[in-house]
């Protein structure tokens, strides 16, 4: 009987929206998507409002899926699949009672084979660091533990098993807080996922799968990190 929490709203930057239309890039009309929590997922959301007959098949989703819903962006023949979900009062009121959506345990959404089952799985996961192998970092941050893993080794593995499916981490090239750069020669903390379809950043997009790794890491330098730390990860 408790009130619902939900997220402070926030204004959305110009690099999240770079970076939204990026990841949005990936999805075809019929695809399925799994949106991470965070801002970039939602605006990737808002920016997929064009395509027709997508899916949702994804741990968490948030009001990026109810932006979808109401553009008639989803597919009205496929539930929306979720283990849990975490958004404003109006997605909770859609949500209430809705036979359009199914929430299921966590077992059975983050089932890779589930997910490589699903046409086209477009996974979008968030990163706080990746390195110049491609690793990505979500789960420690100042050698503590952030989040833990989450569903996104299951869901990168899963979208890569999918039939044109991809693997998508999104993060900022630079975070402003510590004035560091967000890209790293390599990653000292545990890795949370490697071997992306691609890395995306308010700096470009790098496509790297299949890549050597010297053109990976290039790719890398040149389209995912910011030009400060260019030369010295060169």
């Amino acid at each position: 009987d408790s009130p619902l929490p939900s997220p402070v709203p926030r204004q959305t930057t110009g690099a999240e929206r770079q970076i939204g239309r990026q990841v949005a890039a990936f999805a075809e009309d019929g695809a399925t998507v799994q949106l991470g929590i965070g801002q970039i997922p939602d605006v990737a959301a808002r920016e997929l409002v064009s395509r027709h007959h997508l899916g949702v098949w994804s741990e968490m989703i948030s009001d990026g899926v109810l932006a979808l819903e109401r553009a008639g962006s989803l597919d009205a023949g496929r539930h929306v699949r979720s283990s849990f979900l975490f958004g404003s009062r109006e997605l909770y009121d859609w949500a209430d009672v809705n036979p359009r959506l199914r929430m299921t345990r966590t077992e059975v959404m983050n089932d890779p084979s589930r997910i490589a089952a699903q046409p086209a799985m477009l996974a979008v996961n968030m990163a706080m660091q990746v390195d110049l192998f491609a690793q990505a970092n979500a789960s420690y941050i100042r050698d503590a533990v952030y989040s833990g893993f989450g569903g996104q080794p299951d869901f990168v593995t899963g979208a890569l098993h999918s039939p044109g499916g991809h693997a998508v981490v999104a993060l900022h090239a630079w975070h402003d807080k510590t004035d560091a750069s967000t890209v790293l020669p390599v990653l000292t903390n545990p890795v949370t996922s490697f071997q992306h379809s691609a890395v995306v950043s308010d700096q470009g997009c790098a496509e790297l799968f299949g890549r050597s790794e010297r053109i990976q890491a290039s790719m890398i330098i040149e389209q995912v990190a910011d030009p400060r730390i260019r030369p010295e990860l060169t």
